[in-house]
């Protein structure tokens, strides 16, 4: 999944889809759903940052790389942790990752847009509706591939009985 979540941004900017899409939000919040919480985070936090050192994207000045951190490793923590409380229900921790995510995203932007001279409302608002069409894919995205992956024969879930 970390690596998806470096090569589906290029793959959607050579598409000329940009990151309205979020994508290296999807592969990472699809790994909410598949990895143990502590991995789970722990690569939301550090996808971002690999792709900022590989490609460039996201950028390290301004900090976007950063807010991008916090935002992965919040969501594919938060879909971990209630994903497994609630098992089997995808619907539940993919709303709560998806909407904790947008959260952190528009607070973040908030106090970076200040930091920077810019109007903080303005920026956060946009923030907001440029993500919408990525999080409707990810609401489209996720449910299937998690089911898909589920009814194939020989993936476990790392929690999963083998039995």
């Amino acid at each position: 999944m970390a690596a998806f979540g470096i090569i589906l941004p290029i793959v959607f900017h050579m598409a000329g889809l940009e990151s309205k899409f979020l994508p290296m939000l999807l592969p990472i919040l699809l790994n909410g759903f598949l990895s143990l919480l502590p991995w789970a985070a722990l690569t939301g936090a550090l996808v971002p940052v690999a792709s900022g050192l590989l490609t460039g994207m996201p950028p390290f000045y301004p900090p976007i790389a950063l807010v991008m951190m916090i935002e992965g490793a919040v969501m594919a923590a938060a879909a971990a942790a209630i994903y497994r409380f609630t098992k089997p229900r995808i619907w539940p921790a993919l709303i709560v990752a998806v909407t904790l995510d947008r959260v952190i995203s528009a607070v973040l932007m908030w106090f970076m847009a200040g930091r920077f001279g810019l109007p903080p409302a303005v920026i956060s608002a946009a923030s907001l509706i440029q993500g919408l069409p990525g999080v409707a894919l990810q609401l489209v995205v996720v449910p299937l591939a998690v089911r898909g992956l589920r009814a194939r024969k020989g993936i476990l879930f790392p929690d999963e009985d083998k039995s």
